[in-house]
């Protein structure tokens, strides 16, 4: 008998979020159809068990422009709207969703705050790995190059410090004020390489 993994859906004008939550799933596939049905199967655990959902959603989707990203511990849909129209719920018809299905409060915007992506954090997810879902298309393009200017951030451990680069003198050449020797003034011991 097969299990149903845990779903959280979000929204926007013209995407629907899918995360389904399944830690190590194997084998995930992903199929879907343009007339609002979300079909997913995997297996997962340590005794393999299987995993399959359906959701017949509300409304259709274009299928070509939807992505996918499997990752470790979740599989992330970003499902285009046919149309763009803020939904009233996920899926069709009259009765309640079933209890493994929750809506996602970190992604969720409320429709009159709707910005598009905004400020919706990716967490850096790949989505080049699409099999027959199409790929990133250009869902990041308004969003510039996220490394742009980093290189002011670049990281050291020697700020506000004088570093200066030794001399290739040998060791027994060294004059000894440049060991401390006959200094006054202590000095800790320098690491050893």
């Amino acid at each position: 008998m097969s299990r149903h993994p845990e779903v959280k859906w979000a929204q926007r004008t013209d995407k629907v979020f899918i995360t389904v939550l399944l830690p190590d799933s194997k084998n995930a596939k992903v199929n879907l159809e343009p007339e609002g049905v979300f079909n997913f199967s995997a297996t997962a655990g340590t005794d393999n068990n299987t995993y399959e959902l359906k959701l017949d959603l509300f409304d259709k989707v274009n299928v070509e422009e939807s992505k996918i990203n499997v990752g470790v511990r979740s599989i992330f849909c970003i499902l285009e709207k046919a149309e763009k129209v803020w939904w009233k719920k996920l899926l069709r018809g009259d009765g309640k969703a079933p209890h493994y299905v929750k809506v996602d409060w970190d992604k969720w915007v409320d429709e009159d705050e709707d910005k598009g992506l905004g400020d919706l954090d990716l967490g850096g997810m790949d989505f080049s790995n699409f099999g027959g879902m199409g790929g990133m298309g250009d869902m990041m393009g308004g969003m510039g190059d996220m490394m742009g200017g980093m290189d002011e951030f670049e990281d050291s451990d020697d700020e506000g410090q004088e570093v200066t680069k030794p001399d290739d003198k040998a060791e027994g050449d060294a004059k000894p004020e440049e060991h401390g020797i006959g200094s006054s003034e202590k000095k800790e011991a320098e690491p050893s390489t």
